[in-house]
């Protein structure tokens, strides 16, 4: 593989990261750098900024509030953020999945109306399609949406909804006809999360945070206007959106995991046992060099899988390949943390005394959902195994 980039990207490269340099310093100032970059009141903030400045809809039509630049441009902003230490988006879910879904499927008035203020992240959205009985298997949904003359009436409940106390509105997943087969019967509603009848409820997780949530829709009034495509087309919709990130989706994390790799290194080096830094240990040496060659590995496979997308190549397995490598090496990549700090690695943001201020156990933590989320591990081996390899189900 031939990594190289034109003149052109390569000065939009400098010019965003000359921006990153000073923009983020400058959001830091603002707070008397007494807020952190991964605090939510910063992120807010900055998210603001991003928009303000036309950082966002990278690729999407200048109509509609982006900037139509071609999709090697917004990987390259994807890795250059990630290189700055920027901080995630909490409209990340807007930005990425639903603004290329209405762009594509959504109408002339749902385009006008809602992508500019989501681009600007003066709306922030969330994702309404998980339930209690429904993760794995999305299909089997039972949140229903009942015609009501000009409104749909929703009623039922989703989970692990990320960012829904700070979402103004939410896409969501409803069934609008049991009486047909589970994927055939779901339609993609857009809801203003102040409607009355809707509870959302933070899901408090162990490593302290509160990204997650519960929401409750209790005959909650939606207008028909508001509904994306046909009805009962929900489910096409939805599979669509989850293939408009899958060229740029994973360039931030192959830099973010060459950064944390980096940062273990310098930990091996400085913890000293039994009178020898860690790093002199042939075990840990080996699981370093094991993971460095995984982050090379992850790199490269980011990029073919960015050529295959700007060639116009349907989607394939490769997401399930990357998903599943992303998961599996970032969670080998904070066990060897844990293990290199040993009783150290327990503490965390609330201890005084905590490494990288507690932030080691705090992604550890994290890193253990990873397997689960957007698709377990299972599955992804699955679908490798049934759509890559052709083996028999």
């Amino acid at each position: 593989m031939h990594l190289s980039f034109s003149a052109a990207d390569e000065a939009f490269r400098a010019e965003l990261r000359a921006w990153l340099d000073v923009n983020l310093c400058s959001v830091e100032t603002s707070f008397g750098g007494k807020v952190a970059r991964h605090s939510d009141e910063f992120r807010l903030k900055w998210d603001k900024h991003l928009g303000a400045h036309g950082w966002t809809g990278l690729n999407l039509p200048q109509e509609y509030g982006g900037r139509n630049l071609p999709l090697v441009q917004q990987a390259i902003f994807h890795e250059e953020y990630a290189r700055a230490g920027a901080p995630q988006s909490i409209n990340s879910i807007g930005q990425g999945i639903l603004a290329p879904t209405l762009a594509h499927f959504g109408s002339e008035a749902q385009k006008r109306r809602f992508l500019a203020p989501l681009l600007r992240n003066e709306e922030i959205w969330c994702q309404g399609y998980s339930e209690p009985g429904a993760g794995s298997d999305l299909a089997s949904l039972a949140t229903r949406a009942v015609r009501d003359g000009d409104h749909y009436v929703i009623s039922g409940q989703k989970i692990w909804t990320s960012f829904a106390q700070f979402a103004h509105w939410c896409f969501v997943l409803v069934r609008t006809d049991a009486t047909v087969a589970k994927h055939k019967g779901i339609s993609f509603l857009l809801v203003d999360m102040k409607s009355p009848g809707i509870t959302v409820k933070p899901i408090h997780q162990m490593n302290g945070e509160e990204e997650f949530n519960e929401v409750f829709f209790d005959n909650v009034r939606v207008p028909v206007e508001n509904l994306v495509g046909a009805e009962n087309d929900g489910w096409r919709i939805a599979m669509a959106a989850a293939s408009f990130e899958r060229g740029t989706y994973f360039i931030p994390r192959q830099v973010k995991l060459q950064q944390e790799l980096r940062d273990i290194v310098v930990l091996a080096q400085r913890t000293v046992r039994n009178g020898r830094p860690v790093i002199e240990d042939p075990v840990i040496a080996d699981r370093l060099a094991r993971l460095t060659i995984s982050a090379h590995v992850m790199r490269v496979h980011a990029y073919r899988v960015l050529t295959q997308a700007m060639r116009g190549e349907p989607p394939g397995p490769e997401a399930s390949y990357t998903k599943l490598f992303w998961s599996e090496t970032h969670q080998a990549l904070y066990e060897l943390a844990a293990d290199i700090l040993g009783p150290d690695a327990a503490a965390g943001p609330q201890d005084s005394h905590a490494p990288r201020q507690g932030r080691w156990m705090r992604d550890y933590l994290w890193t253990r959902a990873e397997s689960i989320l957007a698709g377990t591990s299972e599955i992804q081996r699955n679908i490798i195994g049934e759509r890559a390899l052709d083996l028999p189900r």
